[in-house]
């Protein structure tokens, strides 16, 4: 049973609609065989008897209708059947049959009583099926046949039977008279024997056009299917420049262009990872030649160990350690591992101290920052990361200010929130780059030389800190008139 699950499993998607399908198709046929061949007969008499039932108890319904003969009449010739009303002498008050040697005409007198008093045994009613061949001689009914003591049809014979009904009505004055109903039920047998021989020819024929459109089905809907599990192959090995162009239906379309759409973003993210590692390289490799160099002469120049060259290799020591935190930071914070510690603290103050201190390692270069600012605010956030996130921002302005190398903060205390802006007065960022410059790697300028130190991917840094802050954050800009970076943090209450 495992191996047979096993050999199913691996079934191509092809020949498993085909069998679904060609399945599906034998089990109607199955069906088909059994209703009109073993259930035919069941059927034909559970009908005939549901329909004659129906007629009684329209008749009983209307026994006192002045129209009761007509309506009789009616029944009669509509469903072929024969129709007597006996009165409580067992003397019939009304016939009617719509064929020729009708059974009830047939009976005795002492038949009839029997029938209705078998009718009054059962509830005030009777019903069973009852051989011709029996009536012609003239023979009393046996009290086991047709009938049992359940009112139901004990006799089942190749020659043609005549259902017969009884029941007892009970007119509005009192009268109880009886309701005889009967009619011929044909032996099904030649038509069944009939129908299986066309069933045998309506097999054949279905069983090879099922499988052949089975076939035609299954083969269009994987179609498909198998060209797009061949692309996604050919993407796992690294390829992405494959394109999924598979046509079908709504389902296969919207997964081609999802596919489609993964491969190109998985393309982007593959070309921004090796400029990622292309930059960190560099980043890496020039404080790593300088402290090897600064080592050796040390280590081979008596007059080169000195306070100089060992805070040279402490300083580039120390911008290798920032590079690798900003690059544990993002992943961090973007697989959401991090946690905020919130606390009231004087934002300002914190800004401030930021600028003054990064201004001190500017100033060779003539970078000059001002704080604007009309009082001091303070807020609740993470004290640390959002120093973190103006460090960044700073570092921005100062690579991308060029040649007007004047940096302004602004700090802007509003009702319940304040908002710091970053600007700078560089070239500015074009329209279409605007949304992507928060993305991690991300680089406007691909040939832009950094003024400072830092790893590239600090506005990813900032982009990942606000949306944890869960607070407003962006950039105006246009090209040639430099860039305001700004955030908004809540004011402490």
């Amino acid at each position: 049973m495992k191996k047979i699950k096993r050999n199913l499993n691996n079934l191509s998607i092809k020949w498993k609609i085909f069998y679904y399908l060609f399945g599906f198709c034998a089990i109607l046929l199955i069906i088909l065989w059994l209703f009109q061949t073993t259930f035919l007969e069941s059927f034909y008499k559970s009908i005939k008897l549901n329909q004659i039932k129906s007629n009684a108890t329209t008749i009983s319904k209307n026994i006192d209708n002045d129209n009761l003969v007509d309506l009789i009449k009616d029944i009669s010739m509509s469903s072929d059947s024969c129709i007597v009303i006996v009165d409580k002498n067992s003397e019939a008050t009304y016939e009617y049959s719509s064929y020729r040697n009708c059974m009830l005409n047939d009976i005795s007198l002492i038949q009839i009583e029997y029938l209705i008093s078998k009718a009054n045994d059962n509830g005030g009613e009777l019903i069973g099926y009852y051989d011709k061949n029996e009536l012609k001689f003239g023979n009393i009914i046996d009290p086991n046949y047709p009938f049992n003591n359940d009112g139901n049809y004990v006799v089942s014979i190749e020659t043609p039977q005549t259902l017969i009904y009884v029941k007892n009505i009970l007119k509005d004055n009192g009268e109880q008279i009886t309701l005889f109903i009967s009619s011929f039920t044909t032996p099904v047998n030649a038509t069944i024997s009939t129908l299986r021989i066309q069933l045998i020819y309506i097999t054949i024929i279905m069983v090879v056009l099922s499988a052949l459109l089975a076939f035609i089905i299954s083969k269009k809907v994987s179609k498909p299917i198998e060209s797009i599990n061949s692309s996604a192959k050919v993407l796992s090995k690294g390829n992405y420049d494959v394109k999924f162009d598979s046509k079908g239906y709504k389902e296969i379309n919207e997964l081609s262009e999802t596919l489609s759409y993964t491969a190109t973003e998985l393309s982007k993210v593959e070309s921004l990872r090796r400029e990622l590692i292309a930059n960190i390289s560099h980043d890496l490799r020039t404080p790593l030649t300088l402290i090897a160099g600064y080592a050796e002469a040390m280590r081979d120049l008596p007059n080169e160990n000195n306070f100089e060259n060992a805070q040279i290799i402490l300083e580039e020591a120390n911008r290798l350690s920032a590079l690798v935190s900003d690059a544990l930071d993002i992943s961090k914070l973007q697989s959401g591992v991090v946690e905020l510690d919130i606390e009231e603290f004087n934002l300002t103050k914190l800004l401030d101290s930021s600028i003054k201190r990064i201004s001190e390692l500017v100033k060779s270069g003539g970078y000059s920052i001002l704080f604007e600012y009309d009082n001091e605010v303070y807020v609740n956030a993470d004290e640390s990361k959002i120093s973190q996130v103006f460090y960044n921002l700073l570092i921005n302005a100062i690579n991308y200010s060029h040649d007007d190398k004047e940096i302004i903060v602004k700090q802007k205390d509003l009702t319940d929130e304040v908002k710091i802006d970053v600007i700078d007065k560089g070239e500015g960022i074009d329209k279409e780059d605007l949304s992507k410059i928060w993305d991690r790697y991300y680089k406007v300028d691909k040939n832009h030389k950094r003024s400072f130190s830092g790893s590239g991917i600090g506005l990813s840094i900032v982009k990942s800190i606000m949306i944890l802050h869960k607070t407003k954050y962006g950039v105006d800009s246009e090209k040639g008139q430099g860039s305001d970076f700004w955030f908004y943090l809540k004011k402490s209450k």
